[in-house]
């Protein structure tokens, strides 16, 4: 099983959409996936056509059992039209209780021991996290396998991005305390990318200058994109023939190729 982690100490950026697609198109490409809205706003909750509720304040602090909390999304919602499924999507909803988790639980190892439980009955777990760190970021980071960092190629998309590294960096040195090993960072993904501006295309030459092989191609921003929020599905669901379909599924392939789960 890996975890992997969304994060970036900005909103705004695209992360939920990311999380979302990457989550539902794992799924469509055969693997048992659980995406987890840990956001108060619960958008990945919402996206997914599911009402707000306390999914993961239920699963971390009253103890509830994983069956009582995660949500399988019928197939129908996000496939392929015309593609087999054979993977199974499922989320852990959000809500405004969800901000009451760093105050209510006293062990940072509490994420990381409930979701090991899913281990050998999921492939992939998918985090969405608020851009305002908190004590449950810490326990995700203690989770996770891997960072996707989305970021607008924009002065505060990158300044919320340098601060999400720093505190990685920070998180790792708690993990090295306990021998949990590297938290690999599968790359910076532009997003809402707009190739015709200077400041974007500027950003984008420096964020590959600063890191290199970690920048992932951009997403363009695409009116579709935003349809498909309205709709509740991915791109690829809503309209496959589509230029932003293809990159959001060049996306999961791109993570599939980069992660061993076990």
């Amino acid at each position: 099983m890996k975890v992997i982690t969304f994060l970036n100490e900005k909103g705004g950026v695209g992360k939920t959409t990311l999380a979302t697609h990457i989550a539902a198109g794992l799924a469509v490409r055969g693997h048992r996936v659980v995406l987890v809205d840990a956001d108060p706003q619960g958008h990945a909750t919402v996206m997914n056509g599911l009402p707000k509720e306390p999914g993961l304040y239920d699963l971390l602090v009253r103890d509830l059992p994983f069956k009582d909390v995660m949500h399988f999304i019928p197939p129908e919602q996000y496939q392929i039209p015309g593609q087999p499924m054979t993977g199974r999507l499922f989320v852990i909803a959000s809500n405004i209780e969800t901000r009451n988790i760093a105050n209510s639980i006293s062990d940072a190892f509490s994420v990381s021991d409930r979701f090991s439980e899913l281990k050998g009955a999921i492939d992939y777990v998918i985090f969405d996290t608020s851009p305002t760190p908190s004590l449950l970021h810490g326990s995700i980071y203690l989770a996770t396998d891997a960072i996707i960092y989305p970021t607008k190629c924009e002065y505060l998309s990158f300044d919320g991005l340098v601060e999400s590294i720093k505190h990685r960096q920070a998180a790792q040195a708690h993990r090295d305390k306990w021998n949990l090993g590297d938290i690999q960072v599968l790359g910076i993904v532009p997003t809402m990318y707009r190739h015709q501006t200077v400041e974007h295309s500027e950003n984008l030459k420096e964020l590959k200058r600063q890191f290199g092989d970690l920048v992932w191609p951009p997403v363009i921003q695409r009116t579709i994109w935003t349809e498909a929020a309205t709709m509740r599905q991915p791109v690829f669901a809503l309209a496959p023939e589509t230029k932003a379909a293809k990159e959001a599924l060049s996306l999961v392939d791109r993570v599939r190729k980069a992660t061993v789960y076990a």
